[in-house]
């Protein structure tokens, strides 16, 4: 897969797409299956959960990059400036995807699913989601250790699932969102080494 090919970028714009529009059926039965209209001991932990997406996302790298200063580590600096752009391509990327595909949340279409925290802009991608696999897969790739990547992975999991159980967001959103934040990380994990490696036959 060559990053001089953008053609692998549109076949997972396809596949997001078929994805929305023949998986309805199941994305409800899915949804319904966790959503609940009671309020559930756990639903404070996943709201938790969610609202600690923006925090961490942007928290994180930028704990990274402050280190780096701190400790006048280029190596550190530049894991700091990588993940914070997966996140922000991701972002953007999501962004796009929403207002495209403007598909409406899932408690709009069906009243039934309960809403139980935010959820404004059109549903697919998950924003949450994505932004959260974006910066878990970009640490592992920073750094491949097993106890960033499970914790790293987990989170991002416990993310996109507490956006099904608060109701705002179909399975296929959060699908989608991973495959947006997992993919936006690696491109900009690979587009670094590049020039790290090009960099590097200069001197």
């Amino acid at each position: 897969m060559s990053l001089k090919n953008p053609g692998w970028l549109l076949v997972i714009f396809l596949i997001l797409i078929t994805v929305n529009a023949f998986s309805q059926n199941l994305d409800i039965r899915m949804l319904r299956a966790v959503n609940s209209s009671a309020t559930l001991p756990l639903d404070g932990f996943f709201r938790f959960v969610s609202n600690s997406d923006a925090a961490i996302s942007l928290g994180v790298p930028a704990v990274i990059s402050a280190a780096g200063f701190i400790k006048h580590n280029d190596d550190l600096k530049r894991s700091g400036l990588v993940t914070i752009t997966a996140v922000g391509i991701s972002s953007g990327i999501t962004l796009a995807l929403k207002y495209t595909i403007n598909r409406d949340r899932p408690f709009v279409t069906y009243p039934d699913i309960t809403k139980k925290s935010k959820g404004g802009s059109p549903s697919f991608p998950s924003g949450h989601t994505s932004s959260a696999f974006a910066l878990s897969t970009s640490l592992s790739l920073n750094y491949p250790k097993w106890y960033i990547i499970a914790p790293s992975f987990i989170w991002a999991g416990t993310v996109g699932f507490s956006r099904m159980d608060l109701g705002v967001h179909y399975p296929s959103d959060v699908f989608a969102g991973a495959l947006v934040g997992a993919g936006s990380a690696w491109l900009t994990h690979a587009v670094n080494k590049k020039l790290v490696q090009k960099h590097e036959k200069k001197q």
